[in-house]
């Protein structure tokens, strides 16, 4: 379980880094230059990071139902928050 959250978190930063270097139709925060500071035209860079993007984002949620799953299987019945820590150890 430690594993696939700390896979989550590269996921995680990893699409947080390429949805910044995307360019922003509106001026915002998009860091993708113009093709002159590129070795792919604007439109290359643009269709790559949208896959990337796509990829990324798959993975996530295959991460997240993952998790889920092998979390519920961990969970005992008797596990409640209002439980003193002795009990919980049974």
């Amino acid at each position: 379980m430690t594993f696939l959250l700390v896979l989550h978190v590269f996921i995680t930063l990893a699409m947080i880094g390429v949805i910044l270097m995307q360019r922003s139709e509106g001026g915002g925060l998009g860091m993708g230059g113009g093709a002159s500071s590129s070795m792919f035209s604007a439109r290359g860079t643009s269709n790559l990071l949208t896959r990337i993007t796509a990829i990324l984002a798959a993975l996530f949620m295959g991460n997240c139902l993952l998790m889920g799953i092998i979390s519920k299987h961990h969970v005992r019945e008797s596990s409640s928050i209002l439980a003193p820590i002795s009990d919980s150890k049974k």
